[in-house]
């Protein structure tokens, strides 16, 4: 029978780290496809107003947001003190809500635009009659899931 001995100490190869830069470029790649940094910068003060049955919006990529309120400091010398409507990253009023929801549904594949929901985030000093105008704009525009963003009451 032979005789299984370990002669010489071998040593370990090194690891080939040639094509690490290949697989650290394609990881940045791929999160960079996959990841959606859709930011709206706010001109509006924003004080969301407190509730206690709040439900969290399941699919985000379907919610188009519509910011109501004051504008901030910085545009108030130019646009006033009196509440305003934020669309994306412009001041826009309340009769360019159906074409930007129309512009909004175009953008999003056929078949979820009918489950396209419309979050109004609304200052907590916004005025009913500001959101009831709002929201018939936006039944003119079929868009009949709306949602209003709160925050958690704190007991």
């Amino acid at each position: 029978m032979g005789k299984f001995n370990k002669a010489g100490g071998r040593e370990m190869p090194e690891l080939n780290t040639s094509s690490l830069p290949d697989l650290v470029f394609a990881f940045l790649f791929f999160i960079m496809m996959v990841t959606s940094m859709r930011e709206v910068t706010l001109k509006i003060v924003f004080r969301a107003p407190q509730a206690t049955e709040l439900q969290k919006l399941e699919k985000k990529s379907l919610v188009t947001f519509v910011y109501v309120g004051e504008p901030t400091t910085e545009f108030r010398g130019q646009m006033g003190t009196a509440t305003r409507v934020q669309l994306n990253d412009a001041f826009a009023e309340i009769s360019e809500i159906q074409d930007y929801i129309a512009q909004e549904k175009s953008s999003m594949k056929e078949d979820e635009a009918p489950y396209m929901t419309v979050s109004i985030k609304a200052d907590k000093e916004t005025q009913m009659g500001m959101i009831t105008d709002i929201k018939q704009a936006l039944r003119e525009a079929y868009a009949l899931k709306i949602s209003y963003s709160a925050a958690q009451k704190v007991n």
